[in-house]
């Protein structure tokens, strides 16, 4: 039997302590075993505790969470830090850079300002330990494959189809994952982009104005009624579920508040389903990247055996193997790749389609 992950828990507030380590501990799975107020106290329990986990706030007195956690990384200590994050739009900026220093995820700070109940925010940040520590030291459950008949093998590169647009799924780990592909893709690149990264409400307008301003193409995230524009990417906005609907000639975004689709609002399953539906399978060039679970997985074998072309982020370079790696093991993926290597693999297929 695995042993409980331990966290330790870094804010400078005794309520937002208090509030996580109480609805924490409430969950038999995980035990805290420490908290602090300041980046000085999250280095010394880094190094005297070596927890599995670190809840981390950004702005505290003293040493702020930034500065903590470059000094964490710096040390090469082991705990994975996740952050705490306020819904502001330098709250968010924080928080990206914080990702890219190496913490592995986020969750909302409890306060007064934000629609997240205490309650909520702790089963979210309890959902993301578990799954975290599962997908690291738990033998992954057995993948169900659907059945596949001979005309369901994948013929995508005897095909004279072009790609007419591109999906991308990603989850934890996916924020670093995303600025790298979006960093790669070219001004003149001819076909719209659509992305659909779990993140809550709130910070994917802060996330696709990032991913905007590292990109030499239009990203933004989707509204209602969006006419779909190629060499532009569409994120999906958090806590809906966006699809492409066809008008005529034209491709619009739809947003919906339906129900989670795999415990998500957006998911890549929806999104993936609705392309299949607007586009054809075999003109789409989907991608699944670095997460927990398996939303998308079953999406993208279906695109794969319908024709489409499939891309997966390969373990090495995943934060959490997870989602992808269903996807592979599934059979429903072409091409398995390392982050940086996804956009050129892409590029190169468009060619080869006749894009």
């Amino acid at each position: 039997m695995n042993k409980k992950p331990t966290v330790v828990i870094i804010d400078d507030s005794l309520l937002v302590r208090n509030i996580l380590s109480d609805a924490l501990t409430k969950k038999e799975e995980i035990s805290v075993i420490a908290t602090g107020k300041t980046g000085m106290d999250c280095i010394d329990l880094a190094e005297k505790l070596k927890p599995d986990f670190i809840v981390l706030d950004i702005e505290m007195p003293i040493m702020d969470g930034l500065t903590a956690l470059a000094e964490i990384k710096k040390r090469k200590l082991p705990s994975h830090v996740i952050m705490l994050s306020v819904l502001t739009q330098h709250g968010a900026d924080a928080t990206f850079k914080a990702l890219e220093l190496g913490a592995v995820d986020f969750i909302p700070k409890p306060s007064s300002g934000n629609q997240f109940s205490p309650e909520d925010i702790a089963a979210v940040l309890s959902l993301k330990i578990k799954g975290f520590s599962d997908s690291k030291h738990i033998s992954p459950e057995p993948i169900i494959r659907p059945e596949r008949t001979e005309r369901q093998i994948n013929k995508s590169f005897q095909k004279p189809f072009q790609v007419e647009a591109i999906g991308i799924g990603t989850s934890t780990g996916g924020p670093k994952a995303l600025q790298t592909v979006f960093a790669g893709i070219p001004a003149d690149f001819p076909k719209p982009i659509f992305v659909v990264q779990h993140m809550p409400a709130g910070f994917t307008k802060a996330f696709a104005d990032r991913l905007n301003s590292l990109s030499k193409i239009h990203v933004k995230e989707a509204e209602q009624g969006d006419l779909v524009l190629a060499g532009n990417a569409y994120i999906a906005p958090g806590d809906y579920q966006m699809k492409v609907v066809s008008k005529g000639k034209d491709r619009f975004i739809e947003l919906t508040h339906s129900e989670q689709v795999n415990g998500h609002r957006p998911s890549i399953e929806v999104l993936f389903d609705s392309l299949v539906e607007t586009y054809g399978a075999d003109h789409l060039l989907s991608m699944i990247m670095t997460g927990m679970g398996k939303d998308g997985s079953h999406a993208i074998f279906n695109i794969h055996a319908k024709g489409g072309i499939t891309l997966a982020q390969n373990e090495a370079t995943s934060v959490v193997y997870g989602m992808n790696r269903v996807a592979v093991e599934l059979g429903g993926i072409d091409f398995v790749l390392p982050v940086e290597e996804l956009v050129p693999k892409m590029i190169e297929l468009l060619k080869s389609r006749g894009n």
